[in-house]
């Protein structure tokens, strides 16, 4: 399916790199980047165009083809992230629009539809949880220590080697349980999208570890119950990253919210999965 890739220009002056997928007057799914765009597959951004939808994804600050400043010492904060969010949503469409996150974009997703809930009319929350990066709340599920000791175990890539960088990806991928193949092709592709090859940037674009550098406070989960907006929470049951009591208990804390596990995913969205999960964000 042909998309369109483009700019969106905030009125503070921050740019957001976007694709588009599907006709621009149907009504807006809006995917926030986990940090770039490519955390949401192909397969789901088309089902979603061919079920009926405008399909925006969208690059995070720092991230892609969005505003890139220093990822080592953002100047932001997850407030501004989800205020980025509430105004490409308004900017692309008058209309209230399905806004969905994936991975570390989930939180970003959570705190723009309780910080503006004009702006969306339903939530789909993938891979993620309730509290920010760093120590977990005592009845949550922390990151699997095994696998996590086993991927930082992994030798780090040449940043300025593509190669290098797709070959780490997919030994990564292997250990979280995720397709190999798959991770290397991304991985490739976010690299050719990275403004610069140094590490910092690498790592934001790679990692998202410009999470663990910005101000996430105050916490929202004591908040979730304030959510009105029919709301679907996505997780793999063999995720070790955000295990997936962390998505049985968002599904739990958001009233009415429904939960679909996949059973074969770990923390990427597979594209065997991308009818079913369409079919499911399509039915809010």
């Amino acid at each position: 399916m042909h998309s369109t890739v483009d700019s969106f220009r905030l009125p503070e002056g921050v740019t957001l790199g976007v694709e588009h997928f599907g006709d621009a007057a149907a009504p807006l799914v809006l995917l926030v980047g986990g940090t770039t765009m490519l955390s949401w597959p192909d397969a789901l951004c088309e089902a979603l165009a061919r079920g009926g939808r405008h399909v925006v994804r969208y690059d995070l600050r720092d991230c892609g083809a969005s505003t890139t400043v220093d990822p080592e010492a953002p100047d932001y904060t997850l407030r501004d992230l989800a205020a980025d969010a509430a105004a490409l949503a308004r900017g692309l469409d008058d209309r209230p629009a399905h806004l969905a996150g994936i991975g570390v974009g989930g939180m970003v997703a959570q705190v723009a539809a309780l910080d503006h809930p004009d702006a969306f009319s339903a939530l789909t929350l993938v891979g993620t949880r309730s509290v920010a990066p760093g120590p977990v709340d005592d009845d949550l599920p922390d990151h699997d220590q095994a696998a996590m000791g086993r991927r930082f175990a992994l030798p780090k890539p040449d940043w300025t080697d593509r190669a290098s960088v797709g070959e780490w990806a997919a030994a990564a991928a292997e250990v979280f349980g995720n397709d190999p193949a798959a991770a290397r092709v991304t991985a490739e592709r976010i690299w050719d999208r990275t403004p610069r090859k140094d590490p910092g940037h690498m790592l934001a674009n790679h990692l998202g570890m410009v999470f663990a550098r910005i101000d996430c406070g105050p916490r929202w989960r004591e908040r979730l119950p304030e959510l009105a907006l029919p709301t679907l929470v996505v997780h793999g049951r063999q995720d070790p990253f955000f295990p997936l009591g962390c998505g049985e208990s968002l599904a739990r804390e958001i009233p009415g919210a429904k939960l679909l596990v996949l059973d074969k995913a770990s923390t990427a969205l597979p594209d065997s999965a991308a009818d079913e999960v369409a079919e499911a964000m399509l039915a809010l």
